[in-house]
């Protein structure tokens, strides 16, 4: 069995941790300004259509609304490994660009949006598939290993980034830092943590599908938007993490939630 160890990027930089210079601080400032630009003019639209069907939702059985969690959890999981698979061979490379994820996006949500609520839901493990290869290639961009264990996590914890459009949104500090654990335990624990707030979000993605024919429209948009809006949260993420590597963990953070404070920007810190 080939060891999982020799694939972990440890965080923490060896030997002397370089000081922030200014070119250190107009890096985290850039990610900044992408937390800043994950929630476009675009995003919005989406949450104000999303806004005008939940009534929809809501009249759905109990049942069928319990579904999004149920379905966001278990293709989180599948898309864990699935994903991975799907990047490998030329074919795979060929379509792991921003460009053709954005593509394959709003093309199953335009599908999945021609009769309403069942198909939506039934194109969801597909959207989060696409959506998870969209986060690793985007660890590959900032020198992670997208196919290794521990990489495949952080592009889970990316994924409890919050909703567009929610007041929680932002990065999440208190993964950066961790050594993620390579078990199965450890897997559930961190998919019971991010699956909530992604399920959010994915009430208001069913929310504006939920209209036959009219929801292939709203499909085709939200696909394309939660595609850009996690490519954008994933560069915000594996961003630090690079950072983290030269310049330590402490100051590249306090810095990060220094340029968040001044910007008005959701803060979310790790907890004691």
């Amino acid at each position: 069995m080939k060891d999982q160890r020799a694939q972990i990027i440890d965080v923490t930089p060896d030997g002397d941790i370089a000081p922030l210079d200014d070119t250190a601080k107009a890096e985290i400032a850039a990610l900044v300004a992408r937390q800043r630009s994950a929630n476009g003019v675009l995003m919005k639209a989406v949450n104000f259509v999303g806004g005008q069907v939940e009534s929809g939702l809501r009249a759905l059985p109990q049942g069928a609304q319990g579904q999004i969690d149920k379905v966001a959890r278990v293709a989180l999981e599948k898309s864990f490994t699935l994903a991975a698979r799907t990047r490998t061979g030329p074919i795979g490379r060929a379509v792991g660009t921003d460009r053709m994820h954005r593509v394959l996006g709003t093309v199953t949500g335009a599908v999945g949006g021609v009769a309403g609520i069942g198909t939506a839901l039934a194109e969801l493990p597909f959207a989060i598939t696409i959506i998870f290869r969209a986060v690793q290639a985007v660890a590959e961009e900032h020198g992670e290993d997208p196919q290794s264990e521990e990489t495949r996590m952080e592009c889970l914890a990316v994924f409890g980034s919050g909703g567009p459009g929610k007041a929680d949104d932002g990065v999440d500090t208190s993964f950066l830092g961790a050594r993620l654990s390579l078990t199965g335990s450890a897997l559930h624990r961190l998919i019971a943590t991010v699956a909530p707030r992604f399920a959010t979000m994915l009430s208001q993605k069913l929310a504006s599908q939920s209209v036959p024919v009219l929801g292939a429209i709203a499909g085709a948009g939200t696909n394309y938007a939660f595609v850009d809006y996690y490519v954008q949260m994933a560069h915000v993420h594996f961003g630090l993490r690079a950072l983290f590597r030269k310049h330590g963990e402490a100051a590249v953070t306090q810095e990060f939630h220094r340029l968040l404070a001044e910007s008005e920007l959701p803060v979310n810190r790790a907890t004691p």
